[in-house]
């Protein structure tokens, strides 16, 4: 009878194995279950990068106003007749201005070539 009894307890084991420990067993559908929650988070913030970058896409195509503000933010532009003002934080020394040595120099007309006769 007990021989029996063990007999019975290890068939049960060996049943129980593939479920628990197998292919497509509990453990692995945790595992899954858990890469699948971390890949929707890691899809959900693409998603969200996706839809901004469409949304300025669609700004740069309509209008001038989204051009003008990356011209401005970063490459400095500026429009004529504005003046720039930069606000340094507190404890930054301003840096050194050197002075212009050479003037602005206006063109002048000059006389037309002659053409060279040979």
């Amino acid at each position: 009878m007990r021989l029996l009894l063990i007999v019975i307890v290890a068939l049960v084991a060996l049943i129980q194995y593939p479920l628990w420990m197998g292919r497509g067993g509990w453990f692995s559908v945790w595992d899954m279950q858990a890469q699948v929650t971390d890949q929707r988070m890691v899809n959900d913030g693409l998603t969200a990068r996706n839809k901004a970058l469409a949304a300025e896409v669609e700004d740069l195509r309509s209008g001038t106003e989204a051009s003008e503000e990356r011209a401005r933010s970063e490459l400095s532009m500026m429009r004529q007749g504005e003046v720039f003002v930069q606000v340094l934080p507190q404890g930054v020394k301003a840096p050194e201005l050197k002075p212009n040595l050479n003037p602005p120099v206006k063109p002048t007309a000059s006389p037309p070539s002659k053409p060279l006769l040979r």
